[in-house]
């Protein structure tokens, strides 16, 4: 998801989705600690999509702590 595409979500759809890009950066790092990952590249781009979400968080002074 693009910046622009996250500016236009309301909160709760943001929290929504950094709950989902969370389990699923956490999912694509234990596949790839089991071998069982076969694009590599995934990781990568989760954790930009991750840390994306988040900073549009920050910016509208969300508590990305209490996002589990």
């Amino acid at each position: 998801m693009t910046a622009r595409e996250l500016r236009d979500l309301q909160d709760d759809e943001l929290v929504e989705h950094i709950r989902t890009q969370r389990r699923e950066a956490f999912g694509l790092r234990f596949q790839l600690a089991t071998g069982e990952l076969e694009n590599t590249a995934g990781v990568g781009s989760a954790k930009r999509d991750l840390a994306r979400a988040l900073t549009i968080a920050r910016e509208r002074g969300l508590d990305t702590n209490e996002i589990r």
